[in-house]
């Protein structure tokens, strides 16, 4: 796979096989892989004297309508473009109007796999001590940070 700037400010990456398809497939179901989904996490991080009971009320609720939008959005996009690659060699195209819904997905992705794995509070993660399972998960965590860090630069400047 590999992943490029655009001329028009986007970015394109383009999948040479069908197991590339198959990674940015992984990012619906990484960001949907926890128990719980990062709005309710998100919302028991803040406490009732600083007014957790009106954050799970009022902003959970939009905060999963949006997540859960951005990643339809993003798994309808990649299932276009597999579909016009005929599961073969194609591109997929970020344009800067598309931008928010990817990183959010990505970063929804990433720190599902995170919280799951706990990757955050370990430090210099030698793959070879790793299952299959949790180097897989570390790989493709890594690789929606890496996107992350090429959208952050190139289309959301």
């Amino acid at each position: 796979m590999k992943a490029m700037p655009t001329l028009e400010g986007g970015l394109r990456i383009d999948a040479e096989d069908a197991s590339d398809w198959e990674l940015l497939r992984c990012v619906i179901g990484d960001a949907q892989g926890c128990e719980h989904d990062l709005a309710s996490r998100l919302g028991a991080v803040i406490d009732e004297a600083a007014g957790g009971l009106d954050w799970n009320e009022y902003v959970v609720p939009d905060l999963r309508e949006e997540f859960n939008d951005a990643l339809a959005q993003v798994g309808a996009a990649i299932e276009s473009a597999i579909f016009h690659a005929e599961g073969g060699p194609g591109p997929l195209w970020i344009t800067p109007e598309d931008v928010f819904p990817w990183y959010s997905s990505f970063n929804q992705a990433r720190l599902a796999i995170e919280e799951h794995f706990k990757f955050s509070s370990t430090l210099n993660i030698d793959l070879e001590t790793l299952t299959p399972e949790r180097q897989a998960a570390l790989i493709r965590s890594e690789f929606y940070s890496d996107i992350q860090n090429l959208l952050l630069k190139y289309v959301m400047r």
